[in-house]
């Protein structure tokens, strides 16, 4: 059986769609033993998205961002968050997003960006799925400064970093973004040789 035969869904109700699309939803679920059961959730959609690692294996070292997260900021966090380039895909495919968002918050033209995973992000309430990539990059690779779209309240600053200091940060505590977290221990397992 599938998981779409087990959920009757009810009454659902837009809560608010200023930024994102924020709804509950009243559904009765078939549990495992076949009984029914009725249940509230609410869902934000904000689209799915793409993030990329960009990385160069000769010089040993990966290309980052820092910016503001208010989300982040009222839940304690009172630094820049340090992340991998990311977006919302809208309307485009997963690999032209993250084409378009390397140039606009990195300033580097992705050549091979290869996609390595999906994965939801916070399944319990928001319904974005994330498509991840990895992508060699070099000097030559650079066509501007980065530091995203100012008209969409960007303002990233564009770092390099070492690979193996980008792992001591984030056991450090200094890198606490889950996508970014996720890349580099990708990169860990399969790009770079752990030292």
């Amino acid at each position: 059986m599938s998981v779409a035969e087990r959920v009757r869904v009810g009454e659902e109700k837009l809560l608010s769609d200023h930024w994102y699309v924020l709804k509950t939803t009243r559904f009765d679920y078939q549990r495992r033993d076949g009984r029914w059961q009725t249940m509230s959730r609410e869902t934000y959609d904000r689209g799915n998205g793409a993030a990329i690692l960009l990385y160069d294996p000769h010089r040993r070292c990966v290309l980052l961002t820092r910016q503001f997260r208010y989300p982040a900021f009222v839940n304690g966090l009172d630094e820049l968050m340090v992340e991998v380039p990311a977006g919302v895909l809208d309307a485009a495919s997963a690999e032209d997003c993250i084409r378009a968002e390397a140039e606009q918050e990195a300033g580097v033209r992705v050549r091979l960006p290869r996609k390595v995973f999906e994965a939801f992000m916070s399944p319990g309430a928001v319904t974005e799925r994330l498509h991840f990539f990895v992508a060699e990059y070099d000097n030559a690779d650079r066509i501007g400064e980065g530091g995203g779209l100012p008209d969409e309240g960007e303002d990233i600053e564009v770092f390099e970093l070492p690979f193996d200091e980008a792992m001591l940060w984030v056991g450090q505590g200094r890198i606490v973004d889950a996508k970014t977290i996720m890349l580099l221990q990708y990169a860990a397992l399969y790009l770079f040789a752990l030292r």
